[in-house]
């Protein structure tokens, strides 16, 4: 076995580990109805939400922030499908028995984590316009990553990619 090998099977199991240790917390009733609540806002209607919020407030003078989300979020969307149709990655419940599926997934596949990237890529782009922001956005997407290894939907490293891919777009849209 190669260096490459044995290192990427050390990282697999490493995934494996950690996904059904964070998998545990949702054997916890009132654990797994909160992440289950978290991920559903995550799911978009927290996004929605805050976009609403920020049309029908003061905020609501400048649309620059609004298109931004809206159109980060079509590039995040396209983005994580694509992906997700080139990896075909199956989440953790269909692979490792000690892991539950504590929600009902939006689709089949695990690799990236689309709630997690969209919640990493609308927390930057809101808060570079709305610094304020951060002290509810930032905790609440450390959530949704949390809802979805929680609620055993996802592997960390899918997780970890998802924030990645996320800041990345997010970056790239500022820099535009």
């Amino acid at each position: 076995m190669s260096k490459l090998e044995a290192s990427l099977t050390q990282l697999r199991a490493w995934d494996n580990r950690l996904c059904m240790r964070f998998n545990h917390g949702a054997r916890i009733a009132s654990v797994r109805r909160v992440f289950r609540f978290v991920s559903r806002l995550g799911d978009g209607v927290f996004w929605y939400a805050l976009i609403l919020a920020m049309l029908l407030t003061g905020w609501g003078h400048d649309l620059r922030p609004v298109a931004h989300m809206v159109l980060t979020g079509l590039v995040c969307t396209a983005l994580y499908k694509w992906l997700k149709s080139k990896t075909s990655r199956p989440r953790p419940y269909a692979v490792e028995a000690a892991v539950s599926a504590a929600a009902d997934p939006l689709d089949a596949f695990s690799f990236p984590s689309g709630h997690t990237l969209h919640a990493v890529a609308f927390t930057i782009i809101a808060v570079a316009y709305y610094p304020i922001l951060a002290w509810l956005l930032v905790p609440f997407s450390l959530l949704v990553a949390m809802s979805r290894l929680i609620l055993g939907l996802h592997y960390p490293s899918d997780v970890l990619a998802g924030a990645a891919l996320g800041a990345l777009v997010a970056a790239s849209s500022l820099r535009l």
